[in-house]
């Protein structure tokens, strides 16, 4: 009996090391924004001498779902923006009628990563569809705020604690310098990733998330540290539902 019973605990020892090692590997659900790449790959502030009008710059949104999703076949965003001056300059007015706001507008989004870059999961698989909405002057008169939604006709499964790649946003160059620019492009933003909302099925269950993994915000210019406020403190999270975010590409 005693050998038994040493055995038994033996096992219990080691099914309490396998737990162990599984809660060291999970990650909390969290989100990241970074330049070029998918949090901690990606880099904080992007400084340009604008001095030219060719050349992108682009903005990687990333998380970690909070719980495993097995049917997960939405996403929908909110990036918040705020300058360091009073009001929002032409060349970030890249909304209609704003001096960048095309067409085509300086600013896109997709939810294309079976090319690149590769330091996180792709949950898309090149087979998502959606749109974006940008809207400068909002919620505050230096402020601008993007909106982000896309899905997936057949789910796919996410975990909960492997990184994701969701959006990449991309500011263009155009009308920087020369005939035709837009001032401001030296002006100083906090870039602010407030929010992402993973969606399933009607009734199978869904995720919002709004706390920063490692990083949830990036600098155009290293002025952006100086908005009002501070970063990312001068951009506070906002909540915004599923359908106010679809309800933007109908």
């Amino acid at each position: 009996m005693r050998g038994c019973a040493v055995q038994r605990a033996l096992r219990f020892v080691q099914v309490l090391a396998c737990v162990s090692c599984f809660v060291g590997t999970a990650r909390a659900g969290g989100i990241n924004l970074s330049w070029d790449d998918c949090g901690t790959f990606g880099s904080m502030t992007r400084n340009f001498a604008c001095n030219t009008n060719t050349g992108f710059n682009s903005m990687i949104a990333s998380a970690v779902s909070p719980i495993a999703m097995n049917q997960f076949d939405a996403a929908s965003g909110v990036i918040d923006l705020v300058t360091n001056q009073p009001t929002i300059s032409p060349w970030w007015t890249m909304d209609s009628p704003g001096c960048r706001g095309g067409p085509p507008s300086a600013m896109s989004a997709d939810f294309f990563f079976v090319t690149g870059p590769f330091s996180c999961l792709d949950p898309w698989g090149g087979a998502a569809s959606g749109g974006s909405n940008y809207q400068s002057a909002y919620p505050a008169p230096n402020r601008a705020r993007i909106r982000l939604v896309c899905a997936l006709s057949t789910p796919q499964s996410i975990n909960n604690s492997s990184e994701y790649y969701f959006f990449r946003i991309t500011f263009s160059n155009a009308k920087t310098t020369g005939a035709g620019s837009c001032v401001g492009c030296t002006d100083g933003a906090c870039i602010l990733f407030s929010q992402i909302q993973l969606a399933q099925p009607v009734g199978v269950g869904d995720a919002t998330v709004t706390n920063p993994l490692t990083r949830n915000f990036v600098l155009w210019q290293a002025s952006g540290a100086g908005v009002l406020g501070g970063c990312p403190g001068a951009t506070p999270t906002r909540n915004t539902t599923w359908g106010a975010v679809k309800s933007l590409y109908r």
